[in-house]
């Protein structure tokens, strides 16, 4: 971090402000004479400084980052990839990719059994279902629950695949100690209490980016949640908010290849929630797997015209078998395995 100081500053403020700095948050500080101006270089761990905070100092005209502000997602202080291994053994973030499907919302167990049932024949290794559904209208359905946890465990107990499910609020957590792994999602992305408070927890956590989140701020909200302790997150890009009407959000690609380069974390793709539509299910899948994605979250569900959420994008069984089938054949060429 760099700190330029106003002009016409005594050297007593400047070795004063040095000091506080070096004090506050235990850097050091070269301090730089020049003709016109006076530079301070902040030297070592400067992801906990506030820039709004020295901005604010009278003596201090401007401040800038030459690092990125998140240290623990950073892929310059942990160059390996990071590998999830659930308490199966399967290993997400590996080389391989990880498919996970199911429906958007658990509604019966019959529902969510067939499902699963159904998505593990095709090669789904993890399955998804909503239990606490956060809606845009307060009138549609939010979900059952606490039941609806207990009819994911049921599919779990009949299948074998690990589950995952979103969580809502930090009250909630407690709920989720037999899920296998905790989703936060685009609308919590920077609730940063509910963030921290997962960090305290050890389950694998999915981070899905905000709406309109930057990929920095993506990372950073996964700083919250390795601060606090927790390191296994997975990230993943769900689509953010364009201009364009044509599909429900507009799927980043380019954040694939990005977060890779940027971050050691596990990188997934939602098409689902990304185009709204299931007929681009597949080529959006596609296209992430080339990319470079560890994996896929695919709503499916049992009969998409009856669903009581999201059944628009959803696919059939049916469907996600065919499109598992295309989808293997551009992993075999990546050299990702399925």
């Amino acid at each position: 971090m760099i700190i330029v100081l106003k002009n016409n500053k005594s050297e007593k403020e400047i070795g004063a402000f040095k000091e506080y700095l070096e004090q506050k948050y235990n850097v050091g500080v070269h301090v730089s004479v020049g003709h016109d101006s006076v530079v301070l270089g902040l030297i070592g761990d400067t992801s906990a400084v506030d820039e709004d905070s020295i901005r604010a100092q009278e003596i201090v005209g401007e401040v800038k980052r030459v690092g990125e502000p998140y240290k623990k997602a950073n892929r310059k202080f942990h160059p390996d990839d990071t590998v999830i291994i659930l308490g199966n053994g399967l290993k997400i973030g590996d080389g391989s990719l990880t498919l996970i499907a199911g429906p958007c919302s658990v509604e019966s167990e019959e529902q969510v059994t067939e499902v699963a049932i159904e998505v593990e024949k095709s090669g789904a290794v993890i399955l998804r279902g909503g239990a606490f559904k956060p809606r845009t209208s307060p009138y549609a359905f939010q979900g059952m629950g606490a039941d609806g946890l207990d009819l994911l465990k049921k599919a779990r107990a009949k299948t074998g695949l690990p589950i995952i499910s979103e969580v809502m609020s930090s009250s909630q957590i407690e709920l989720f100690d037999d899920v296998d792994i905790i989703q936060v999602g685009a609308r919590n992305m920077q609730n940063f209490e509910l963030l921290k408070a997962l960090g305290k927890q050890p389950k694998p956590i999915m981070l899905k980016r905000g709406l309109s989140s930057t990929i920095e701020e993506l990372l950073m909200s996964a700083e919250y949640i390795m601060a606090s302790g927790n390191e296994q997150v997975i990230l993943c890009e769900r689509g953010i908010r364009t201009f364009e009407t044509k599909t429900r959000n507009t799927l980043d690609i380019s954040a694939i290849p990005i977060l890779k380069k940027l971050s050691h974390l596990p990188v997934f793709i939602d098409p689902s929630h990304a185009s709204g539509l299931p007929w681009l299910v597949e080529p959006l899948s596609m296209a992430a797997v080339a990319a470079g994605a560890d994996g896929l979250i695919i709503e499916v569900h049992n009969n998409p015209a009856k669903a009581l959420c999201d059944g628009a994008q959803s696919l059939t069984p049916e469907m996600f078998d065919s499109v598992v089938k295309n989808i293997k054949k551009v992993a075999d060429s990546v050299g990702k395995k399925l």
